[in-house]
């Protein structure tokens, strides 16, 4: 593969294969060698970097974009921000939201505006709050609509353009045929109509949000570079080089999904070309549609803190089918980890990068155990291979064994444990009980006898033997020789910080290592677990090491269940979505043992690692929602929460389009005041159906295809 200058892409059809290859038109001194994004990849990718360092958080420069009286860029804190859900129409109703969020602590605050009447009504609404001394920036969501971005640019701050559907028509997710003088007459339609609106801004000093989403892509876009990360920076582009070509750059970036793994793709593939092209354009990072409670909390830190991780990302915002002023708290959270994390520029020494994947999911999964002659129990379910779920119990949890196997969510058939879709797979039993303990090491026994692993500390094992334990060692007891101690053919887990010397984790090689456990403790403050861990990887793959590894995560006490779940969800889920791991442990001395147990869960299903309950793609609801979306989420989530594999979107309206759906299965689609749609995939098949029958209609629409489950008798 050459190096090349590279600027646009130009589209080419050979036969029914389209190739995407460079041309140079750009002057300028970046040299970028492409290369497959993964072997046999049709995508190339840039190899030159998506971020600052890969080896510590150091925020990427970006110019500063004033949106009203807000900087938003690198020398600027990270901006939060969120989306009001009152009817636009009703002034008084989005004045009072408005102001409420602005109390909360928001920087910046998102308005839908539909058409004619609601840009009227924004007029008096951004006059109430300046009456009322609320100077907080006012941005414009457009879609299909540009006439109405031309009226709302000239009193609000900040106008959102959604490349997929301001100038195109809806996406109706056909595969059409274009050739490359159809596709450059549309770049010219889409010229000519979106040219009087950067010529407004630039006139008005207002700033823009170039916000594509994966879920509404232009049919033109998805018949050159599918429904993929390529085809979202693409789409953005078209737009910023017009503004570029006009002179106008107070603009942001967004590139949203549902999926985390897609978003946090997207993203980078924009970084990686906007490096390319010396383009310094601030971030606006979000998930889209990410649901309510832990779920949403947990989506967004993983594709958020990903990329805070990265040093990328300049504002905000968690989506969450909540109350809007109810996103602030989450957002802030978040944001001050990632800016601590680049404050400290958190990170370890240098280390050469060769073997993680940043532009396209592929997972490394570490070699699952294996039954061995003279084996007395079955070890092959002490790892998942969708990915592991391990807990931490305490020997006061032996004294009430069933309660114990309830709380690892085992069944439990006549008093004894049996493993089902979403029970624990391993647990760490820092102290054994005593030797003569018989009804406590009765109970550990039936775990192990199920395929439970049970990790106890060498020191424990080595006074107090427990048949077929796993045994923690750290390089310490390693490097001494102490494990040599335990009964030959004893199955290891090793402890790792990830920043050792190389002759230290030279000390796990020819062992048989069952897993391990990469457990940075909490307090450090100038390493990051993250880098750690990627460092950790690098070696393994360096050195042929399929051993699988388990994140573990020691919480202090007294930590907020919120700092827990957006923590996890940022220090696990960013390896995780670069397929660095086989599982997790989480440990929290003063939280609920189930809500330990759940957060591990979401994170491996927000990851799209381990299904283990219905997945919902929920809209966080704004001016357009047709519905009560909270109340109808929550009707549906309680007939339905029962269905592992099956995934529904509850939508308030399409304007993201079905496409925001790709990731269901079924979708219930807000179409006409008290009317729904339900769609299966991206295909609408019931139409206008009254609300009051809409969930018992989903409902049917699952049994007719076969997905449906009765739910589980209560115990």
């Amino acid at each position: 593969m050459g190096f090349v200058r590279v600027s646009d892409l130009k589209r080419f059809k050979s036969g029914r294969t389209r190739i995407s290859v460079i041309r140079n038109s750009n002057p300028g001194s970046d040299i970028a060698e492409l290369k497959p994004a993964s072997e046999g990849s049709p995508l190339l990718v840039p190899r030159q970097k998506y971020c600052e360092y890969i080896h510590k958080t150091v925020r990427r420069k970006t110019r500063t974009v004033m949106v009203g009286n807000v900087a938003i860029g690198s020398e600027h804190p990270l901006r939060i921000q969120t989306m009001t859900t009152s009817d636009t129409k009703d002034v008084s109703a989005t004045v009072e939201e408005v102001m409420r969020i602005a109390d909360k602590g928001a920087d910046i605050v998102r308005i839908t505006v539909q058409g004619k009447k609601e840009a009227d009504a924004c007029f008096e609404i951004k006059n109430s709050l300046v009456q009322k001394n609320y100077n907080i920036p006012l941005v414009a969501d457009i879609h299909f609509a540009p006439s109405v971005a031309l009226r709302v640019a000239e009193c609000f701050d900040k106008i959102r353009v959604n490349p997929g559907n301001f100038a195109d028509r809806r996406a109706q997710f056909e595969k059409l045929e274009y050739t490359e003088e159809d596709y450059e007459k549309e770049l010219e339609h889409i010229e000519q109509v979106f040219t009087p609106l950067v010529e407004k801004c630039k006139k008005y000093g207002r700033a823009m949000r170039i916000g594509t989403n994966h879920g509404s892509l232009s049919d033109r876009i998805m018949s050159y570079y599918g429904d993929s990360p390529r085809g979202m920076v693409e789409s953005a582009f078209e737009f910023a080089r017009i503004c570029r070509k006009l002179d106008f750059h107070n603009f942001v970036f967004s590139m949203k999904a549902s999926n985390p793994v897609i978003m946090v793709q997207a993203y980078r593939l924009l970084v990686a070309e906007m490096y390319v092209q010396g383009w310094d354009y601030p971030l606006h990072l979000g998930v889209t549609e990410a649901g309510e409670g832990e779920d949403g909390r947990m989506k967004s830190a993983i594709g958020i803190g990903t990329l805070l991780q990265d040093g990328l990302g300049d504002t905000i915002r968690v989506s969450l089918t909540e109350a809007p002023e109810e996103e602030i708290d989450p957002c802030k959270r978040l944001a001050n980890l990632g800016m601590r994390a680049a404050d400290l520029q958190q990170g370890v020494a240098p280390f050469e990068e060769k073997h993680r994947h940043y532009f396209d999911f592929q997972r490394r999964s570490g070699q699952l155990p294996v039954q061995k002659e003279g084996d007395e129990v079955d070890y092959r379910g002490v790892l998942h291979r969708d990915g592991s779920v391990l807990m931490s119990v305490s020997l006061d949890q032996l004294k009430t064994p069933e309660l114990l196997y309830k709380s690892l969510a085992a069944k439990l058939v006549v008093g004894m444990p049996f493993k089902d879709l979403a029970t624990v797979d391993s647990i760490l039993l820092r102290q054994l009980p005593p030797v003569d303990d018989d009804d406590s090491r009765l109970a550990l026994k039936r775990l192990v006898d199920v395929s439970m692993g049970v990790i106890t500390p060498l020191s424990e094992q080595l006074t107090k033997p427990l048949p077929n334990a796993i045994v923690l060692v750290n390089t310490k007891e390693l490097s001494s020789g102490a494990h040599k101690l335990l009964p030959e053919g004893t199955r290891l887990v090793v402890s790792l910080r990830g920043d050792e010397p190389y002759e230290v984790l030279d000390l796990i090689k020819g062992l048989d290592v069952t897993m391990l456990l990469h457990d940075l403790p909490y307090s450090e403050d100038k390493i990051s677990r993250v880098h750690a861990a990627r460092r950790l990887f690098e070696y393994l793959g360096d050195n042929g090491l399929n051993y699988p590894v388990i994140h573990h995560i020691q919480f202090p006490s007294g930590i907020h269940r919120d700092d827990l779940v957006i923590s996890a969800g940022t220090n696990v889920g960013a390896l995780l979505v670069d397929g660095l791991g086989d599982g997790l442990l989480l440990e929290a001395p003063d939280k609920d043992f189930n809500f330990i147990r759940n957060t591990s869960f979401n994170l491996l299903q927000g990851c799209r690692m381990r299904n283990t309950k219905t997945e919902y793609v929920s809209c966080p609801s704004c001016g357009r929602t047709l519905f009560d979306l909270q109340e109808i989420s929550a009707q549906i989530r309680e007939k339905t929460s029962h269905l592992p594999g099956v995934s529904i979107a509850i939508m308030g309206c399409i304007v993201n389009g079905p496409g925001e759906m790709a990731d269901a299965d079924f979708g219930y689609v807000g179409g006409a005041p008290g009317k729904i749609d339900l769609y299966v995939g991206k295909t609408m098949v019931k139409r206008a159906i009254e609300m009051e029958h809409a969930t018992d209609a989903l409902i049917q629409l699952i049994k007719d295809h076969g997905r449906w489950v009765d739910p589980p008798a209560e115990e």
